[in-house]
């Protein structure tokens, strides 16, 4: 006899996992980047955008070298600023991960090809004593 409950254990269930696990429409995504990785990358003639989605008080007291500051909550007013980088490899971080990710989801959703982001962020470049700018 089938019953509801296992018609959707059956059936439903599986399916929506499986939905909430394929991207959106054409949406790639590259992931994260390592804060090794990231080191060698600041090192070449031509190192990815790096964006660092703290608050402008955080961004003061010491970032990434090179990264510039649009705060989580202002990305999607503020895209015009990573124009032409659609397809290039754009680099995020927060403090611990928590905005990173809001970001990286809004700029993958505006056709952000090469979103990465930065494994550890803020918390764990600092406890690594790796450079940063004030």
């Amino acid at each position: 006899m089938v019953t509801m409950h296992s018609l959707m254990t059956k059936t439903f269930i599986p399916m929506l996992a499986l939905a909430l696990l394929l991207p959106l429409g054409n949406v790639a995504t590259a992931g994260e980047i390592t804060q090794r990785e990231l080191m060698q990358q600041l090192d070449r003639n031509d190192p990815p955008m790096i964006v660092d989605v703290r608050r402008p008080d955080e961004f003061a007291a010491g970032h990434v070298p090179g990264a510039r500051n649009i705060p989580h909550n202002e990305i999607a007013a503020r895209l015009h600023e990573l124009g032409g980088k659609q397809h290039e490899e754009v680099v995020v971080y927060c403090e611990s991960g928590r905005r990173a990710a809001i970001a990286q989801g809004i700029l993958e959703q505006a056709g952000f090809t090469q979103v990465r982001h930065l494994e550890g962020d803020m918390q764990s470049w600092r406890k690594r004593n790796l450079p940063q700018e004030e």
